[in-house]
């Protein structure tokens, strides 16, 4: 009796396991004809798809990793989509800040050359043309420093020094320009040492596009320069009290070729601020903005001490 009771309880159990595993089989079954018709549809260029999984299912890793790769490559697209406007839109801005300028200085060259002005005139027509031409050297430097940046090639020399004797040596190269623009500088830069690694012929440029930026854009009559530093960043401040940026324009001050004066008589190239952000990123830093319309503008550089 112990012994049928024995066995029908075995056999049961062995009813129930084959119960379970033939459930599971179908889940699994279910399971790889949904991974199947996902795969193939992400294959055909739907990287919105998704693969469900439940915690207990055997395939959820599998699941999981296909979503990764779908939101992997579905990123990376975005990038690429963003990367080909933007340089649809480089091209469109060199289109302007090339073309326009060059025709304009053979214009003026060829009326001195042909003796159409003569003169004052004549002296005129030189002059511009030199502005033109130093423009257009500006401009291509610019580019060309962006473009190595933008590829990876720019070569950086990275040396422990004294950031605050640096930034130092930096400003007082600026004084003498900023006084014959006339305008009011503060600069608030500690005594003591603050050695970290830093390029400074990179971290030179960063200051100097900043700066550039104030003189050729913000229309101010003041700018302060401040430097604190803790034992693990340095914090760089340059602001002044121009004209201000939009709320609309800030988020995009730092992209290659924007520039927040869309009129074609805008000055600069779009290019100071884009590679600003790229030389403090080459540092592991960051740089933000703040501003107020017909109030200023303040850019924030944080840098580490060491790489």
């Amino acid at each position: 009796m112990e012994l049928n009771l024995y066995l029908l309880l075995t056999l049961l159990i062995a009813l129930l396991v084959i119960g379970y595993l033939l459930a599971k089989l179908h889940r699994v079954r279910g399971q790889l004809s949904l991974i199947k018709d996902a795969l193939a549809d992400i294959k055909n260029g739907n990287l919105n798809r998704r693969v469900l999984a439940r915690e207990s299912d055997l395939t959820k890793q599998i699941c999981y990793d296909i979503n990764e790769i779908a939101m992997s490559s579905q990123s990376r697209l975005i990038q690429q989509k963003q990367s080909e406007q933007a340089y649809k839109r480089l091209m469109t801005s060199l289109s302007h800040d090339v073309k326009t300028p060059l025709a304009s200085l053979v214009g003026y060259l060829e009326a001195v050359e042909s003796k159409m002005v003569t003169g004052a005139e004549q002296e005129e027509y030189i002059r511009v043309a030199m502005e033109k031409a130093h423009h257009l050297k500006d401009f291509v430097t610019a580019l060309f420093e962006w473009v190595k940046l933008d590829a990876g090639e720019q070569i950086f020399h990275f040396e422990v020094c004294d950031l605050n004797e640096l930034s130092r040596d930096i400003m007082a190269d600026w004084v003498p320009l900023l006084e014959s623009h006339d305008l009011i500088y503060e600069i608030e830069i500690p005594e003591t040492e603050y050695m970290t690694r830093v390029d400074p012929t990179a971290y030179t440029r960063i200051l100097n596009n900043l700066l550039q930026n104030i003189l050729t854009h913000s229309g101010a009559r003041q700018v302060t320069l401040t430097v604190t530093e803790t034992e693990q960043q340095a914090k760089i401040i340059v602001a002044d009290n121009g004209k201000g940026i939009s709320a609309a324009d800030l988020p995009h001050i730092f992209e290659r070729m924007y520039q927040c004066d869309h009129s074609r008589s805008a000055k600069g190239n779009g290019l100071g601020l884009s590679i600003a952000k790229e030389l403090v990123s080459v540092h592991k830093g960051t740089i933000t903005a703040d501003s107020i319309l017909e109030a200023g503008t303040t850019f924030t550089i944080m840098l580490p001490k060491a790489l």
